[in-house]
């Protein structure tokens, strides 16, 4: 009879036997877990049994320890009576503890069910445990996924062992398009295990990702004979990566890029054709800096490192080219070394001219506008109003009615002769009527030798009328 009941407790155990990220010792101690929590819901405790599992077998035992009393028994699964006591242990005495084997299947369907419930849920909860670990300590490195399907805020893809892994709209690159079945690579970006939930996050946005892509795409990398020092993106329009080579012999920028752009070619591709500037790390934070915000050229560096500041000084026409598109040259190079850098324009000798810095203006506009006007090259009042209103909406993004506001606020702080000779025109003069008043110079020549200038013309009232009359 016991032996059936064995077998039948075996039975019910056979789906338990081959279990994905369990080694043979967790699953001993699962077992012996789930045996303790069913005995202690049948017996209210469990600390007077003792659970054997083998290993190599999945065989188990249960004793029960009970101390031998005389007289009436107030707990069953804690004492047992003399009389009891004698057919286990024909030498006990009163006082002492008598152990015995409980046939666990002899309790019925139902102890058996909670038993198989309770190694079900332990066993859910270690693998999660497992999985948690395993990718957290995966973090940073490049996996490879299928989509599984496409949502909204996030696509869900299935690695080759099955897991589940998530990349968030927020770290897909702009231009990403993926359909089920699709191949994606990406890095591990986080793990999470909130709930007893885990979720496991990737990124193609992440500096990591390019990391990654380099380690694989250059030996040298891999092999630990060039290293990656700085990466700074902004995914799918530009990155920059300082490099550094431990070996003299070793271009470590050439090496990067390959012969004729080999090894960067195909990066570029993956990462939705991002223009990746590479140059050669270096300790000395004026030289870093200067090859940051390459290509542009710079006349002079004054950098405060207590405060991590620097300001740059630039050619007219080399700011542009320092602050980039969409001021995308001059945020990498802030990011790339951890220095806020401002831009200033050189002034030629004897053009000296009194200006004002725009941080002066901070009681009166709003500091996230100062900001913005920062990250298009202007630092000082002057620099402001040498734009004309409409090539600052286009370059800032701002409302027109903020830029007339900032303007009168930076005119206001200079007089008349002053505006005309940086060619300022106030918002009336732009607006009026092309038939009232004498000829207006043209746009050009009353910002001739300025940086930023828009090349339209006011049309000449006299050359219409001769034109006319050629005509008639």
């Amino acid at each position: 009879m016991a032996k059936k009941q064995k077998t039948s407790m075996a039975e019910n155990l056979a789906e338990f036997k081959e279990l994905k990220n369990i080694d043979k010792d967790t699953m001993v101690t699962v077992l012996q877990d789930s045996f303790r929590s069913v005995l202690s819901k049948m017996f209210g405790t469990d600390e007077n049994f003792t659970v054997i599992v083998s290993p190599e077998t999945g065989d188990f035992e249960i004793w029960r320890d009970r101390e031998v009393v005389e007289g009436e028994v107030e707990d069953p699964n804690l004492q047992v009576s003399l009389e009891e006591a004698l057919k286990i242990d024909p030498y006990t005495e009163v006082g002492e503890v008598v152990t015995d084997p409980i046939d666990f299947s002899s309790f019925g369907r139902r102890a058996i069910l909670n038993l198989k419930q309770a190694l079900a849920g332990k066993i859910m909860d270690r693998q999660k445990e497992v999985l948690y670990n395993e990718f957290k300590e995966k973090i940073g490195s490049i996996i490879t996924a299928e989509v599984y399907q496409v949502w909204k805020r996030e696509v869900l893809l299935m690695d080759d062992e099955g897991n589940e892994l998530l990349l968030p709209r927020s770290e897909q690159i702009p231009g990403d398009f993926f359909r089920k079945g699709d191949s994606v690579r990406s890095v591990i970006d986080r793990v999470d295990n909130e709930n007893n939930v885990v979720k496991i996050y990737v990124s193609r946005t992440s500096p990591e990702f390019l990391k990654r892509l380099f380690e694989q795409n250059v030996p040298e990398i891999g092999d630990g004979l060039i290293t990656i020092r700085r990466v700074a993106r902004l995914p799918g329009e530009r990155a920059k990566m300082a490099v550094e080579s431990y070996d003299d012999r070793i271009d470590p920028v050439g090496a990067c890029v390959g012969m004729n752009g080999s090894r960067i070619r195909s990066i570029v591709r993956e990462l939705r054709g991002e223009n990746i500037d590479v140059f050669q790390f270096t300790s000395n934070p004026t030289l870093f800096i200067q090859r940051a915000l390459s290509p542009a050229k710079l006349s002079n560096i004054t950098i405060s490192p207590d405060e991590m500041k620097a300001n740059v000084s630039l050619p007219p026409e080399e700011v542009p080219m320092a602050i980039g598109k969409n001021a995308s040259n001059i945020k990498l190079a802030k990011a790339l070394t951890g220095y806020d850098i401002e831009v200033f324009r050189d002034i030629d000798e004897g053009e000296e001219e009194e200006d004002i810095l725009l941080d002066e203006f901070g009681d009166e506009i709003d500091q996230w506008i100062l900001d913005t006007l920062k990250n298009i090259g202007c630092s000082t009042a002057k620099s402001v109003l040498r734009i004309p209103r409409e090539r600052l909406e286009k370059r800032t993004d701002l409302e027109m009615s903020t830029i007339n506001h900032v303007l009168d606020i930076l005119s206001s702080e200079f007089d008349a002769e002053e505006l005309d000779e940086i060619g300022y025109r106030t918002l009336e003069s732009e607006v009026a009527p092309e038939n009232e008043g004498e000829e207006e110079e043209s746009l050009e020549e009353s910002r001739e030798g300025q940086d930023e200038y828009q090349e339209r013309q006011l049309p000449n009232p006299q050359e219409e009328m001769s034109d006319t009359s050629k005509e008639e």
